[in-house]
């Protein structure tokens, strides 16, 4: 990478400008973030910026929240599509390629294993009570994340309007997930035709820091990162190449007809409409895989998000868990091993929901390198975003009366439950603690209840 203007001629007082960060050193540094990327988008794009903006030195603030913002405005998990940027800038594509992969490879392999357990000893009572236990934070963690993302995104009556239609929307069935998101968008367009806002990170400190940064705000482009027509083609063919390719393998092997076919195409689908987070797929997710193909059942829906929330990586991971256990209870990968299947069928969702956040930063990074100080978001994405939090609450709702009333809503509540809930959204409210405390607490309660029980 060139040195900047700044790292050329220093100040006598300016900090040693840093060596040029080598491959191997990246590399291992991706892996490391694949292991602690705990907390969710705030979390993890918090230690990215802690780690490469103020500590290493391998990007500026400014070049860090230029690129952010950018992610935010795509479908796909933004901490994710963050590193695969920041990796692209540093070492180009195999750069990009690495420090995405080892975001998400820790996170898998984790899910693959719990999810081996779950199927497995999920009826013991302790493991059963573990998930009896969670089952309530999950409904605690989703209402908080609805008020969360309402507070900045509701800012005028238009907004809670939009969100109260598409609650309404999606709680009596009358429109699609993807139909929500189009009209939203078009509502936006047309209330707001003549307003343009321009994004802001919603997870750091928006602050000037000083230094000489490898990346610096006035670092000259390397070739590859320079926007040319001809290698946006050559990338969108590669990318679409990948995956026809991987669709033609798997209607050879499994059929046109498989739950293989149904399992890509819905992913790929679902990876296209996340904007706004996991939180704003996972009611689409649920809608699919419990209700539309039968996949996995709501509670099975719930121990995902709850799984999902404590292990690292981005929380859209939870749809590892729904491959796997598509896999295993069908069996229609490998007929009479189920761990087998199961694993097939979590890397074929892992596969087609994570492919488009790739091909869209390296489709789209270079044209944003291009304009350095002048991104821009129109108004219809935020009519997205405030649809959304519409659908999130919708996801609570269908969350809280399978954990509230676990027989149906015809048979008697379940009271501890409800205390539960009540518990952690104080916990969570008054006290400030975080989810993975929240589910470990939970947890260990319910593991003591069934206990209890048995004794």
């Amino acid at each position: 990478m060139p040195g900047s203007k700044a790292t050329q001629n220093p100040s006598p007082n300016a900090a040693r400008p840093p060596l040029p960060a080598k491959f191997h050193e990246a590399f291992l540094y991706w892996l490391k973030l694949g292991f602690i990327s705990f907390g969710g988008p705030a979390g993890q794009i918090s230690i990215m910026h802690h780690d490469l903006v103020e500590q290493k030195k391998w990007i500026s603030n400014n070049r860090f929240i230029h690129a952010l913002n950018f992610c935010m405005i795509l479908p796909g998990p933004e901490a994710q599509q963050l590193s695969i940027y920041i990796g692209w800038l540093m070492h180009g594509t195999a750069g990009g390629l690495v420090a995405g992969i080892l975001f998400i490879l820790p996170s898998f392999i984790i899910l693959n294993i719990l999810g081996w357990i779950y199927m497995s000893y999920g009826t013991l009572p302790v493991i059963a009570g573990i998930f009896y236990g969670i089952k309530p934070a999950v409904v605690a963690i989703v209402i908080f994340a609805s008020y969360r993302i309402g507070v900045r995104t509701l800012k005028n009556n238009t907004y809670l309007y939009l969100a109260v239609l598409s609650f309404i929307a999606v709680f009596l069935h009358l429109v699609s997930f993807p139909l929500i998101i189009l009209l939203a968008g078009l509502a936006g367009y047309i209330l707001n035709i003549n307003s343009i806002v321009e994004v802001k990170p919603l997870f750091i400190d928006n602050k000037l820091i000083h230094s000489n940064a490898l990346i610096n705000d006035d670092t000259p482009l390397p070739e590859y990162a320079k926007f040319r027509w001809n290698r946006f083609i050559k990338v969108a063919t590669v990318g679409m190449t990948i995956w026809c390719f991987s669709m033609m393998m798997l209607i050879h092997v499994y059929g046109s007809d498989s739950i293989a076919i149904k399992l890509s195409l819905f992913f790929t689908k679902a990876a296209c409409l996340t904007f706004g987070g996991a939180y704003a797929v996972l009611p689409y997710v649920m809608q699919g895989a419990v209700e539309q193909y039968h996949w996995l059942n709501p509670n099975q829906m719930i121990d995902a998000l709850a799984l999902g929330e404590t292990t690292p990586g981005p929380l859209i991971m939870v749809v590892t868990f729904v491959g796997f256990i598509s896999g295993w209870s069908s069996q229609s990968f490998i007929t009479g091993m189920p761990l087998s299947s199961a694993l097939i069928g979590a890397s074929i969702v892992t596969f087609f929901t994570f492919l488009p956040s790739f091909l869209l930063i390296f489709l789209g990074a270079p044209f944003i390198e291009s304009s350095f100080g002048n991104l821009k978001l129109i108004a219809p994405l935020e009519s997205i975003s405030a649809a959304i939090v519409g659908v999130i609450l919708n996801l609570a709702i269908f969350f809280a009366v399978h954990v509230f009333f676990p027989k149906g809503v015809t048979g008697s509540p379940d009271f501890v439950s409800l205390g539960m809930v009540i518990l952690a959204l104080i916990g969570i409210f008054r006290f400030k603690v975080g989810t993975i405390p929240i589910i470990f607490s939970c947890g260990v309660v319910g593991m003591a209840i069934k206990l209890v029980n048995l004794s």
